[in-house]
């Protein structure tokens, strides 16, 4: 990929002139660019001479067309996939082929596919981890991409230009009001170099753009010339907390060389930035590092090396800053490193490190992942899903202090792999239960009180207000419990939850609180006619009552039933009895100490007094009116079979409130 060789080819210029302008001399002037990672120049000349080698002479033509891919591959292009597929076809012999076809096809969404080509791979190979990682990311794409994140995020034109690669941001500070980035976009500066043999475009360098008053971001200008230079690669810098330190990397492009990419520090006083000094890592001059990002307290320095003594590829290690030196020099181990290439760590605020892979299990080429530690010490990581990973390259990302916002850049959608910006952000989502507390007879309860107590130990208590009416907010990804209390009324309880909530939302609970003072009657409670035997329609009302039962614990109560006038009152009161004795049963049955109830029979005995709520839903009724025969006789025959429904009940009410 053509940000790897921007911090980490070896530049080894020098122009050979060769003089045959025979087929195999060109391709061995392709072959020697190859060699020295040239790939732009290399590709160029594959590209045009592979149609011009003998059909006979396949060997050549399907390993030009494997090389040619390798340019492609390496530099973003998508033809990669085409070319490797020639390669196959002209029977290129190297199984590695069909590793690299996968790769391209999975970076390409073609997951199936690519799969399949693993599987061809793996014959002959069976221990690769790229392979083996391959055909798991068929299955894992798939769920990645049925649960994205509440991430949002958009391409931010304000800082790309067209046909340029734009990447790796960094706040300058916690304030996230500066942001440097880097870019190869076209400059009109004296000296700057204008295009490169390796990637065929112009050398990066670093710019910097800030909000003005008004919250806006101002035009990107390049930082100064102490920073940039004509002869070097400057890019993906990071900075120590308070801004007044900056490490990034650079590769000089100069002939005769084996010097590896190098990180520099430079020291900002009165906004002007140093002269930068090279920060000594590593004694060996050809291992190179970049991608520097520096710990909260400005003490651990992470980078990106292909130091010997790695996991293969690229690595991500750390090291204790001394000044311009480097001590403590550790890999961060096979938690975090892979055979592929671990590259542009950063750190939050919060110690929490990310990075970017294309050897762990991922959608394609790079995929950004967030790194915490166990008590142990190793690392647990996380791919960061959809959409802020793609099958595309995504790197380099930089949060805005503590907020969950900020820049990160991706190749996504870019038919010839340029590098962009992207914003994203988390947004935050409001969660609220409310609600009111009422009496039976829908009036407001004041001095209620609610608490709510959660699984993450989130635990409130408020006190309803004059309305009955009150309000919590809650946390995200909880379930609670919800209590509702009030002096001389029954606890009452409802749950409520946020797992997997994926906007803001707000709940309605409700209350109604029954009062201890006197019956309750009990709703949908039903008999086989004439009988004591509970229906299965039942059940819903005596669950109700066990609810209550264990919202109240420290109460006792009396089960009643109660007939209406119809038949003998003696053998009303003996089937009356029996109804109560079998909720009781059922209480039992269902886990109620049995000396927290009693039963009661009352026939016909105790007729309902009308109450307001009675009196206002039927105009014959009268509030205070007691039931009873008397009031039947006076009533049309309609009338008295609502009168004797409302007479047919079972009710229980608290005889004590002191249980243990």
């Amino acid at each position: 990929m053509r940000k790897y060789l921007l911090y980490f080819s070896i530049i080894i210029a020098g122009t050979i002139l060769l003089q045959s302008c025979s087929v195999k001399a060109r391709v061995k002037k392709a072959d020697k660019q190859f060699a020295i990672g040239e790939y732009y120049s290399a590709g160029e000349k594959y590209r045009r001479v592979v149609s011009q080698i003998p059909a006979k002479d396949k060997p050549l033509r399907a390993r030009v067309f494997f090389n040619l891919a390798e340019c492609y591959r390496i530099l973003n292009y998508r033809n990669a996939e085409q070319m490797y597929g020639n390669a196959i076809r002209f029977g290129y012999a190297d199984s590695t082929v069909y590793l690299r076809y996968a790769q391209v096809l999975q970076r390409n969404g073609k997951y199936d596919v690519a799969a399949k080509n693993y599987a061809i791979f793996l014959e002959s190979n069976p221990e690769n981890v790229f392979a083996k990682n391959g055909e798991i990311s068929r299955d894992q794409v798939k769920i990645i991409n049925e649960q994205p994140t509440n991430y949002i995020v958009n391409k931010y034109g304000a800082f790309n230009a067209r046909r340029s690669y734009t990447f790796s941001p960094a706040f300058l500070n916690n304030d996230g009001d500066v942001l440097f980035f880097t870019s190869n976009k076209s400059i009109n500066r004296k000296g700057i170099k204008k295009s490169s043999a390796i990637t065929g475009s112009g050398l990066n360098k670093i710019y910097t753009v800030r909000k003005n008053a008004a919250g806006k971001w101002e035009k990107p200008e390049i930082v100064e010339a102490e920073i940039n230079t004509a002869s070097t690669d400057d890019g993906a810098c990071c900075f120590n907390s308070d801004g007044t330190i900056m490490y990034f990397t650079r590769a000089r492009q100069k002939t005769a060389t084996d010097t590896g990419t190098e990180i520099y520090i430079s020291n900002r006083a009165g906004g002007t930035w140093s002269t930068p000094k090279k920060l000594e890592i590593f004694k060996d001059s050809t291992i190179s590092v970049a991608h520097p990002a520096l710990s909260p307290d400005g003490q651990i320095l992470y980078f990106t090396s292909d130091a010997p003594n790695g996991f293969g590829g690229k690595d991500i290690w750390k090291a204790t800053i001394d000044g311009t030196e480097c001590k403590v020099i550790e890999n961060l181990g096979e938690d975090i490193n892979t055979p592929g290439d671990e590259m542009f760590p950063s750190v939050r605020v919060d110690g929490t490190l990310y990075f970017s892979s294309n050897g762990h299990v991922g959608l394609g080429g790079l995929d950004i992942f967030k790194a915490t530690k166990n008590a142990d010490g190793s690392w647990i990581l996380q791919n960061m899903g959809v959409p802020i990973n793609s099958n595309g390259d995504d790197f380099g990302i930089t949060f805005e202090g503590k907020n969950d916002k900020g820049f990160f850049s991706s190749n996504r959608g870019e038919t010839r792999g340029y590098d962009a910006l992207y914003t994203f952000e988390l947004p935050v989502f409001e969660y609220v239960v409310e609600g009111k507390i009422m009496d039976d007879n829908s009036n407001p309860i004041p001095d209620a009180i609610v608490r709510l107590v959660g699984t993450n130990g989130l635990n409130v208590k408020v006190q309803a207000k004059k309305d009955g009416t009150y309000k919590i907010k809650l946390d995200k990804d909880i379930d609670c419990v919800m209590m509702t209390s009030a002096r001389g009324y029954l606890n009452s309880s409802k749950s409520v939850s946020t797992q997997g909530v994926k906007k803001s939302e707000v709940y309605t609970r409700d209350f109604k609180l029954s009062t201890i003072y006197k019956p309750i009657k009990l709703d949908n409670i039903f008999y086989e006619f004439g009988k004591w035997n509970l229906t299965p329609e039942s059940e819903t009302g005596l669950q109700a009552l066990i609810k209550i039962l264990k919202d109240n614990p420290n109460i006792t109560i009396e089960i009643s039933a109660n007939t209406d006038h119809v038949g003998n009152n003696e053998s009303n009161k003996i089937l009356s009895e029996k109804r109560a004795k079998s909720v009781v049963d059922y209480l039992i049955a269902n886990g109620i100490k049995a000396d927290r109830l009693s039963s009661v029979g009352n026939g016909e005995d105790k007729p309902v007094v009308a109450d307001a709520a009675l009196a206002g839903k039927y105009n014959f009724l009268k509030e205070n009116e007691v039931l009873d025969e008397a009031v039947l006789d006076k009533l049309t025959p309609e009338q008295q079979e609502i009168v004797n429904q409302i007479n047919r009940r079972t009710e229980f009410r608290v005889l004590k409130t002191t249980y243990k």
